[in-house]
């Protein structure tokens, strides 16, 4: 599974109740390694990228940073919209209505 694809959906499933709630990246990964999203081997430094890319496309911003770890609001809530590839992609109001993970149409 793509990993932003699945940082959007911990994030939906998690965070996307009040967007004045604050969360680290730690957070997501430690759920996303519970729910076995990712593997355990799996690091903060190897989602890096995949964070900063969320924040650039403005589903969420960087409020605050403590070395590795980074603290995030939404900008929107997340809406949960249907891909026939790849399924449910929680995209922000803003996104263009495009599949994250294959580029293919959302409905």
């Amino acid at each position: 599974m793509d990993t932003s694809l699945a940082i959007r959906r911990t994030i939906y499933r998690h965070f996307n109740d009040d967007v004045d709630t604050a969360f680290t990246n730690d957070q997501i990964l430690e759920i996303m390694i519970k729910d076995g999203t990712v593997q355990r081997s799996v690091t903060i430094n190897d989602l890096e990228d995949d964070f900063h890319d969320l924040c650039k496309a403005g589903v969420m911003r960087n409020i605050a940073q403590n070395l590795t770890t980074i603290y995030l609001k939404l900008f929107s809530p997340l809406q949960m919209t249907h891909c026939e590839r790849c399924g449910e992609i929680p995209l922000n109001t803003e996104e263009r209505r495009c599949c994250v993970s294959c580029n293919g149409t959302v409905i």
